[in-house]
């Protein structure tokens, strides 16, 4: 990497700390990026400058969004007594593509992990606690990951609501246990979303 110019190897360090990317497949980017028309890397870094400006948390749901709401939550046509509770945006878009809910979103912004300095105050547990307490929802279904985290935040979340007139559901196994949501495929995903069952 020593014999490139200073530009390239900058640009292949910048891209090397993406995540998955090692520095053999920055460098490829990099030769592409080189070998791309000018208007093409010109796209390219604006696109990269205009999610920096203009991306930002939905403020009903906190999924991303170019303005204050996000396309989910400003669709007519989507349930919004059902609320589906997931750690982050990713995995919202996960179940998505797999197109097997029609309702609304809360991202929580991460799962409980002590160990971690992760506890109820770090994540989005109060504004969906205002959800619920506004009458609008009928049900809450918990599609956080499997993993330990996973399981403490979405039984934290049942034991929380355990006594408000709200439905309270776990989408069902098929996701193997650790499993992040993100990468679970959609069919995997559309039979756990369609098999959840009472948290009480």
């Amino acid at each position: 990497m020593q014999h490139y110019p200073k530009s390239i190897r900058n640009l292949i360090r910048q891209l090397s700390r993406l995540p998955g990317i090692g520095e053999k497949t920055a460098e490829r980017l990099a030769m592409h990026v080189l070998r791309a028309p000018g208007e093409q890397a010109q796209a390219l870094a604006e696109s990269i400058l205009q999610v920096k400006r203009s991306v930002q948390h939905c403020q009903q749901c906190f999924g991303l969004s170019d303005g204050p709401l996000c396309q989910v939550c400003q669709d007519p046509a989507r349930e919004d007594g059902l609320v589906c509770v997931v750690e982050q945006p990713a995995d919202m878009m996960s179940i998505e593509k797999a197109g097997c809910f029609n309702g609304l979103y809360h991202i929580l912004g991460g799962a409980l992990c002590p160990m971690d300095g992760i506890g109820p105050d770090q994540l989005r547990f109060e504004q969906l606690w205002r959800r619920v307490d506004s009458g609008q929802v009928r049900e809450v279904i918990l599609a956080t990951s499997t993993s330990v985290e996973g399981e403490a935040t979405a039984d934290f979340i049942a034991r929380r609501l355990a006594d408000k007139p709200v439905r309270v559901s776990r989408i069902a196994s098929g996701i193997p246990m650790g499993g992040d949501i993100k990468y679970i495929d959609q069919m995997t995903l559309k039979r756990a979303m369609e098999g959840r069952h009472e948290c009480r």
